[in-house]
């Protein structure tokens, strides 16, 4: 991993074979970012995505093996536990050109992985909301 920081905004550049959540996580808790905004681009393999039912209350969820561009990344970190939480969503692309998306569990940089995170000063949190059975943003405390 290699970074940059101009005032509040982090230039990251993840390198082949890093994971993806793991390595963003990290570097959240190690610069004291709780809440921010993350975006990235790049490409992925070992991709695991998920689409929430709030029928059933649980994630359906597939895996990519192959490596796909990462078309796009965008997402929030807010604390949750008392630890930064990455939120994000995110578009892949295979070599067919057929797109595919949805919640990022995880991933593994396949070529080069360009993520930028802006800080937002705050220790906003999420808790959880037991209706829907998420944690969910929680802008009153």
């Amino acid at each position: 991993m290699q970074f940059k920081q101009h005032e509040s905004t982090y230039f990251i550049y993840l390198e082949k074979g890093e994971s993806v959540v793991k390595e963003l996580t990290d570097f959240c808790k190690e610069h004291k970012i709780n809440n921010g905004y993350i975006s990235g681009i790049g490409a992925v393999n070992n991709i695991e995505l998920g689409s929430y039912n709030s029928k059933n209350g649980e994630y359906k969820k597939k895996i990519f093996k192959d490596d796909h561009e990462l078309i796009t990344t965008q997402g929030n970190i807010m604390l949750l536990n008392d630890e930064p939480f990455i939120h994000a969503h995110i578009s892949i692309g295979n070599h067919n050109m057929e797109i595919f998306g949805g919640h990022l569990f995880s991933a593994k940089v396949a070529v080069v992985g360009e993520f930028v995170i802006n800080k937002i000063d705050g220790n906003s949190r999420r808790t959880m909301n037991d209706d829907i059975g998420l944690a969910v943003w929680n802008l009153t405390k």
